[in-house]
């Protein structure tokens, strides 16, 4: 198991002789992952500033609302 998952190549998963569906390493991608994170963060500073957002506020409102709302008891059925 251990060579499939250090491979970069997919695997097909059969049973019965049937492909039921694919195993695809995800080896290497959490740098990329990691840096287009830090590219969208920056992205949305750069928004939030724009348009003079003070996210200190934010965060307390969502604070506020999270917190009455776990006092309240929840709709059954949505």
């Amino acid at each position: 198991m251990a060579e499939y998952i250090a491979s970069i190549v997919p695997v097909a998963v059969t049973r019965h002789g049937q492909t039921v569906g694919y195993f695809i390493s995800t080896q290497g991608q959490a740098e990329s992952d990691r840096v287009a994170l830090k590219k969208a963060s920056q992205a949305l500073d750069k928004l939030l500033e724009a348009q003079a957002v003070d996210v200190d506020a934010v965060v307390a409102d969502f604070k506020l609302a999270r917190k009455s709302k776990a006092g309240k008891p929840s709709k059954a059925g949505g």
